[in-house]
């Protein structure tokens, strides 16, 4: 090790005497040596540049691993480890150029002290050689600065690190600047100066521009931090959460549990009903135990428990890490977006088959994220619509063929025996009633037009219900009350309560914009709808790339009538009475429509339970 000192040491001081013998001032010698120092340490520089560049272009492609697998750090290290392998990048490199600098630090220090005049220390020696520690620490705050500005590594730094930097290498050059000679106090300042220039030549040299997206890494920073604010939050509530300790003893239990056949998942209270038909016919067919993960601790489930229905409550934080742990054979979710956000598909056992059940009849091109569908192995469709409009996606962007089942639609089937009962039970009532039912985004009815369409319609015979949606009411509640004040005097009811549907299966007709709803109401009840055009809310801007129309649009002027939200106030009683009263709108032809766009009417569950049930035994074989 001192072989290696010395020889370091006697090369800079060769170097030194070098200079001096050029200009015969050891002030000016230190500063060309300096140059030269830099110079002989260029091809470093360069590859530090080039590392910086590689560091600061794989940064989005890292925070999307951080955004993808928040919360579990196994993972994260095991897909960061995999990103550096194929970028052949080694964060432990960038230790290379401190070592160098040091060593050549330690050289220079006895460089100038055995070959030079300049080793009067300032903490000893005082008068004007105080300035050179003072310089030291100006030279190097000049330097942070310019770093934090154009170093392409330390540029993306947060203003902490930034500045936490500044002060730790200000504070050092100062206070090292006391108890070192002044030459090297004077190469230390020469250093940091020459460090700057060298920082904007590369720069031009080796523009960071030319190799990264930074637009990219802008967007992946504000879905990094999108998710790190949600995680505070949900951190927080579930430090207040009563049912904290449920959670942990739910998640180890469901852990614990082994042979697991099926697991269902149900975001919330309510979603058991996307499911019911399809658990009721397998405990009903088979003695195979459903485990039911819910992230709702009053979900309605745990009242349902039994030998063959086990509940759990797992947390929305625990769940993320459950999921890549799961163990099971079947998996099945209403919840889309498989492996695009925090919810992944097991690490553990990969041949888990993962079932998507759709919520409604909906369009999923146009209802969905573009990819919300992809890493699902089966998807149970509501009908030929669905069908089709999956099977084109999956050819024109080469996607692998899923499992597509023909299912149907729990809820409907549902839906149309509790009104077919709820009519019966008021068989003798003759009421004409219009219910008007608006969605819960943005520019609704109930934003746009609602009192246009009121002032028209309390003018009629009709009995008018406005039944918001329990969004709606829970953020504009006084708006809902004020509407409710100023038709007071008329046959209109503002429905707050939602704990019965009978208002909704008892109407004879349902307006609404663009609300799910109306193909559940119109199929449930064969009754029409009147659509007010509302600007559509469209999570998928690419859905008319394929041919397939949507069946949100194809169905929209089949169950009834679409009109312009600027139309509402001269047409909204002329189309309410039209499709009141016209045969292609009386329930024969809605049976026809609904026969034409929906399979198992009536049978879905049996037909979702059979699938499930043949796969298992197939998987078994």
């Amino acid at each position: 090790m001192n072989i290696v000192i010395d020889t370091v040491v006697n090369g800079l001081l060769w170097l030194i005497n070098l200079c001096y013998g050029f200009c015969n001032n050891y002030w000016v010698a230190i500063l060309l040596f300096t140059f030269l120092t830099k110079v002989i340490l260029l091809p470093l520089s360069v590859w530090v540049q080039k590392n910086s560049i590689k560091t600061v272009k794989m940064a989005p492609e890292m925070n999307r691993i951080k955004t993808v697998y928040f919360g579990n750090q196994e993972v994260i290290s095991e897909e960061q480890y995999k990103l550096f392998k194929k970028e052949k990048y080694s964060p432990f490199a960038d230790l290379i150029p401190l070592f160098v600098q040091l060593a050549l630090l330690m050289g220079v220090v006895e460089a100038v002290k055995q070959g030079t005049d300049l080793t009067d220390i300032p903490v000893k020696t005082g008068g004007v050689t105080l300035l050179i520690p003072l310089l030291a620490a100006l030279s190097a705050f000049f330097m942070c600065f310019v770093q934090n500005k154009i170093n392409v590594l330390q540029s993306e730094q947060g203003h902490l690190n930034q500045y936490g930097t500044m002060i730790f290498s200000v504070t050092l050059s100062l206070y090292l600047g006391f108890f070192v000679s002044i030459g090297v106090g004077f190469y230390w300042i020469c250093s940091n100066l020459f460090s700057i220039i060298q920082l904007v030549l590369l720069n031009i040299w080796i523009n960071p521009k030319d190799y990264i997206d930074y637009e990219a890494l802008k967007r992946s920073k504000e879905e990094l931090n999108k998710v790190q604010k949600m995680m505070s939050v949900r951190r927080k509530a579930d430090k207040r959460n009563p049912y904290r300790s449920k959670g942990k003893a739910d998640y180890k239990r469901f852990l614990r549990t082994s042979d697991k056949k099926i697991v269902f998942y149900s975001e919330k209270n309510g979603f058991y009903k996307y499911y019911k038909d399809i658990i009721e016919e397998i405990i009903r067919r088979t003695n195979i135990v459903i485990h039911y993960i819910t992230s709702d601790p009053e979900d309605e489930v745990f009242q349902m428990e039994s030998d063959q229905f086990k509940p759990y409550y797992i947390n929305e934080t625990r769940l993320i890490v459950l999921m890549m742990k799961l163990e099971t054979e079947i998996m099945v979710m209403t919840t889309p977006d498989l492996e695009n956000y925090q919810l992944k598909r097991s690490y553990v056992q990969k041949d888990i088959e993962y079932i998507y059940v759709p919520h409604d009849v909906n369009s999923v091109n146009l209802a969905f994220h573009k990819e919300a569908l992809d890493h699902f192995d089966t998807i149970f469709t509501s009908g030929p619509k669905n069908t089709a409009e999956i099977m084109e996606r999956e050819k024109k962007y080469g996607l692998p063929a899923k499992n597509l089942v023909e299912w149907g639609s729990s809820i409907i089937d549902d839906m149309t025996v509790a009104y077919e009962q709820m009519a019966g039970d008021h068989a003798q009532e003759r009421q004409c009633a219009i219910m008007i039912a608006p969605s819960w985004q943005k520019d609704n009815i109930l934003d746009s037009c609602i009192e246009e369409m009121l002032d028209q319609l309390v003018q009629t015979s009709y009995h008018i219900i406005v039944r918001p949606h329990p969004q709606y009411v829970r953020h504009f509640e006084a708006k809902i009350d004020a509407l409710a004040a100023k038709y007071k005097g008329y046959d209109v009811v503002f429905q707050k309560d939602f704990s019965s549907t009978e208002s909704v299966y008892m109407s004879d007709l349902l307006i609404t914009d663009w609300s799910s709803i109306s193909f559940e109401y119109a199929f449930s009840t064969l009754k029409p709808v009147l659509f007010i055009d509302t600007p559509m809310k469209i999570l998928n801007p690419d859905y008319q790339e394929l041919e397939t129309v949507p069946i949100d649009l194809e169905l929209r002027n089949k169950v009834g009538i679409s009109i312009a939200q600027d139309s509402v106030g001269d047409l909204i009683v002329e189309t309410v009475d039209k499709l009141l009263n016209e045969i292609q709108f009386a329930p024969e032809s809605m049976q026809k429509l609904k026969e034409k766009y929906s399979y198992n009417i009536g049978e879905s569950g049996k037909a979702g339970a059979k699938y499930i049930i043949e796969r298992l035994v197939q998987r078994k074989r």
